[in-house]
């Protein structure tokens, strides 16, 4: 029996989890976090403080035995091994592009010292990589990688009794979590992500499929900020799950997080590069007037009311809603002809779900530089969409107090109120139909179409 190093990354939680199992199999378990300095420094306030509580809570369900140490994890985890004893370090594995690299120059350092790096689980169903072609290569588009990711087995890891070691005293001097409220309405936790995902699973999953769409609607499960952190894992979403029509939908979401990772897993440059590069030459503005445009944006005062809604969602909270993230996102790269790029690392600093596979995969999808197959001249009406998915109004008064008073048939379109428009709110920044002529135009001078 030897001590071994659980070192949590996205894995904060006890139930299902290899990494963790992986270490008691060998004897008592150290929980190590270890703070680097771009997991703080690339996040809002929101994200941090929903990592800070997950952190607490899993704190106590250890015995208050997890222990902070200061990064760079390449000298702290070595030396932290040096300090207790451990000959190995168990670890949910990481895909993407930073935390492979940061995993290779710890599992060297580790390697010097005698001690092994073991890479017990992932935060997928299905290991980023592992769904192929009948001839080896990775698949492009998601339908097919959907049917193929279907028939992959997976089975879950359990629980089992862990001892934990504690070395309380090994903690003196680093940074613990400073408290912090988490989103509103959004605590963390395995009970808080079980308690949500149990309620609303009970009354709307069979409403879905449809329900998904419509942002005044409680219609999605929210489980995003769990399964980022790794509070929750998808397969054990999976064992929940039915054959019912919209448990069948959760599921093709579920696929659609692991398509996108398997994406980046295969062609890690497209964390922030283009992964049609054919696009790498349409036109995009980058001027100092595009940055007073850009500005304008990120503070959800477009003019147009279902953008504007989606942003002040995302800076109050923490969260926005699917569909409106993709209507948001089409505003940036279509009516404004800004960088993708600018709009995915806005998105990730505030979500508290922000993935960079699934964010910057979901950005390049409605961006038309991504995995759709014919996707840029689909240009998002904000005002038509926001009639569509939001017909009451219910998400715009929500989040634009100023438009509080106007009517259904005007919430999306209040400018056309004339003067009895509100006076608080701004009128459009751009006109809609000129900026869809060119950004079709900008594409038609790529493609030859």
């Amino acid at each position: 029996m030897s001590t071994s190093v659980w070192w949590v990354r996205r894995d904060i939680r006890i139930a299902d989890n290899g990494a963790l199992q992986s270490a008691a199999a060998r004897g008592p378990v150290v929980p190590l976090f270890v703070w680097e300095d771009n997991l703080l420094q690339s996040a809002g306030e929101i994200r941090r403080s929903f990592l800070f509580e997950a952190l607490n809570l899993l704190d106590d369900s250890v015995g208050r035995a997890l222990i902070y140490r200061d990064g760079p994890a390449v000298e702290a985890v070595p030396e932290f091994c040096r300090l207790v004893g451990a000959d190995t370090v168990h670890i949910t594995e990481d895909f993407a592009p930073w935390g492979r690299a940061r995993d290779a120059a710890v599992e060297r350092a580790l390697a010097a010292d005698g001690i092994t790096l073991v890479r017990a689980d992932t935060p997928y169903v299905i290991r980023p990589g592992t769904v192929r072609k009948d001839d080896g290569t990775p698949l492009k588009v998601f339908t097919p990688f959907y049917k193929r990711w279907l028939t992959h087995q997976w089975a879950s890891f359990g629980d089992a009794a862990v001892e934990f070691a504690d070395h309380r005293d090994l903690c003196v001097g680093s940074r613990r979590p400073d408290g912090g409220q988490p989103a509103p309405g959004r605590p963390a936790g395995e009970a808080a992500a079980w308690e949500r995902f149990d309620e609303w699973s009970a009354r709307a999953m069979d409403r879905y499929k449809d329900d998904r769409n419509t942002p005044s609607v409680d219609g999605t499960s929210m489980m995003s900020p769990y399964l980022k952190f790794g509070v929750v894992h998808p397969r054990q979403l999976l064992s929940r799950l039915d054959a019912s029509a919209g448990a069948e939908h959760f599921r093709s979401e579920i696929a659609w997080r692991e398509f996108y990772a398997d994406v980046l897993f295969n062609q890690p440059r497209t964390a922030w590069e283009n992964l049609q590069q054919k696009m790498d030459a349409i036109r995009v503005d980058t001027d100092d007037a595009a940055r007073e445009r850009f500005a304008v944006f990120c503070r959800g005062e477009t003019g147009y009311p279902i953008v504007d809604a989606g942003i002040r969602q995302m800076l109050g909270t923490g969260w926005m809603h699917n569909r409106v993230r993709m209507i948001v996102a089409s505003f940036l790269v279509k009516d404004l002809h800004l960088p993708w790029q600018w709009g995915a690392r806005f998105f990730m600093e505030h979500l508290v779900d922000g993935d960079i596979a699934s964010n910057n995969h979901g950005w390049q999808w409605t961006a038309g530089t991504g995995t759709d197959a014919a996707p840029y001249f689909r240009v998002f009406n904000p005002t038509s969409q926001g009639e569509k998915f939001d017909p009451s109004g219910g998400y715009v008064r929500q989040w634009i107090p100023e438009l509080g008073g106007v009517d259904a048939k005007h919430i999306h379109d209040p400018s056309s109120l004339g003067l009895l428009a509100p006076g608080g709110y701004p009128a459009p920044m751009v006109d809609h139909s000129a900026e869809r002529n060119e950004a079709l135009a900008r594409y038609k001078n790529v493609s030859g179409q």
